[in-house]
């Protein structure tokens, strides 16, 4: 399952960013139940960040959704968007797409 999701927010963006939120991104890669990777994405010039995450099971990708909406918003993120997508494995193999279970 691929979760992809993102929100405005307000800066730091790129090193300052990494700064803010290294402590953040371990205790997402320690503490996710279920996620296999995570790639970080942001957009200076829109004001928005997010990230692309794939998990073994719906549900855990459903119960993150729902944990980090919540957290996103008590950082001060608003305009949140989230959704849950099945991976087609076969097409995304020809295409070079990291797939769940491997690294990105």
């Amino acid at each position: 399952m691929i979760l992809a999701m993102d929100f405005a927010t307000a800066p730091p963006w790129g090193p300052g960013r990494v700064s803010a939120l290294r402590v953040l991104a371990e205790s997402i890669a320690r503490d996710t139940p279920g996620l296999l990777w995570k790639i970080w994405t942001e957009d200076e010039a829109a004001g928005r960040a997010g990230g692309l995450y794939a998990f073994g099971s719906r549900p855990e990708a459903d119960s993150y959704r729902a944990m980090h909406t919540e957290r996103a918003a008590a950082r001060g993120a608003t305009d949140i968007r989230a959704h849950v997508w099945d991976v087609n494995a076969e097409l995304s193999a020809i295409t070079r797409a990291p797939l769940p279970g491997e690294s990105p």
